[in-house]
Parts: structure tokens; sequence; C-alpha cells
């Protein structure tokens, strides 16, 4: 599944970028608070309006502090799928899946490159999507942290194995140049900003990258 950021769109013409990845699977929604990370970008309001003219179903990644107070107000606006940070939840992580889920949203779990899988992998088992970051949270246009590949090849054997029951997606330096190491890694979801973005025309790079994950997995 390919996810374009908007984080690398014309923020100015919001429901035009939105249109033109309607062949995308998902469309990743960053949402930061400058204090979880340092940037500011968007919040529910926007969000409750992309959702009233995305023909995909959106992807929230919240970069925000105590996402248990505001985490199912985005699947209340109608986000398909809505992913927390481990780091961030100030309680139990699976009380904010619950209530994500509650809300009609898939619950997602979002880790930073530095921090080990293996704390919650129990946890995990309340979740339906897992992101494992493979830049540093906070702006786009970083380079894929290779590094990070055990981390989603253990997500995978998981899954595989029937411990876990979600979809493994990566975020962070996605493009023609990295997508089969993540694909042949065992990730599900691909988020790609400026190398859909950025292209000529955003549709042929969704159906590439498609085409190379699906090559390599």
């Amino acid at each position: 599944m390919i996810a374009p950021s908007l984080l690398s769109a014309d923020f100015a013409r919001l429901a035009d970028e939105v249109a033109r990845v309607a062949d995308a699977d998902w469309l990743h929604v960053d949402v930061m608070d400058a204090h979880f990370v340092p940037n500011l970008t968007l919040g529910r309001p926007v969000v409750e309006a992309i959702q009233a003219v995305s023909p995909i179903p959106l992807d929230c990644h919240l970069m925000i502090e105590a996402p248990e107070r505001w985490a199912p107000g985005y699947a209340e606006v109608g986000a398909g799928n809505v992913t927390v940070h481990a780091e961030a939840c100030t309680g139990d992580p699976r009380d904010v899946a619950s209530d994500i889920r509650a809300a009609g949203a898939l619950a997602g779990l979002a880790l930073k490159p530095g921090t080990p899988l293996e704390r919650y992998e129990d946890v995990l088992r309340d979740f339906d999507t897992l992101l494992v970051m493979t830049v540093e949270p906070g702006f786009g246009g970083q380079a894929f942290m290779a590094e990070v590949l055990p981390k989603v090849r253990r997500a995978r054997e998981l899954v595989d194995t029937g411990h876990l029951r979600l979809l493994v997606e990566v975020d962070g330096g996605i493009n023609a140049d990295t997508i089969e190491q993540a694909a042949e890694a065992g990730a599900d979801v691909f988020v790609a900003g400026s190398a859909v973005y950025g292209a000529d025309d955003p549709a042929r790079a969704i159906a590439a990258l498609r085409a190379q994950a699906t090559g390599a997995a």
C-alpha cells in the first residue's frame, strides 16, 4: 500500500493536492504540535476539511503530546487510521487504541528510530498498524535510515508467526531507491512524500512505487 505524505504537498492548494493522489491507498497526514516534535503543521479542523474531499482513507500520524486526549477526535471526523507515538503516551497505549477504535478508526502505534520494538510487542496486540519511523520525526525530506530495518523484519516475523495481527508501515525517506529494501524487510504500507508529490505525474509515481514494493516483497 502506498500512502503519499501531504506534508510534501502545496498547502495553498490542499484540495487539489489530495485529488492528485487518488490512485494511492491511503493519504498520510502528519499532525505536529511543535512540542513532541519541533515543527507545527495542522490540526483537527484541517483534517476534517481534507476528509470531506479525499477520495481515499486518511492515515493520520499524530506527532503530538498527550495523544490520549486528542487522538479519538481524529477518528470522529472520519480518519481511517489514527497513529500515536508510543513515546508520547502518558499512560498505557492500549487505552488510546481502545478509544480510537471506539471512535471508528484503525489504531496505530508509531516508534521512533531509537525506540526498541521489544518493549511494545505485547502492547501491539491491541493495535491495527505499527508505524516504524525510518527517519527522526518532525520534518520531511530526510534520508532513509536503513539501520532501522531489523525492527521491520522483527515486526514481520511477529505477524507471520501469529503473535501480532497488524499492518507494518514505514515512514521516512521512502523513494525509488529505498522502497525495495523496506519491502524486502516486510513492510506493508509505504509513506512517500517528495517521491510522489515531487513527481511530474504523481499517479505514475504511485504505480511505479507499488510495483517496486510488490516485486521485492
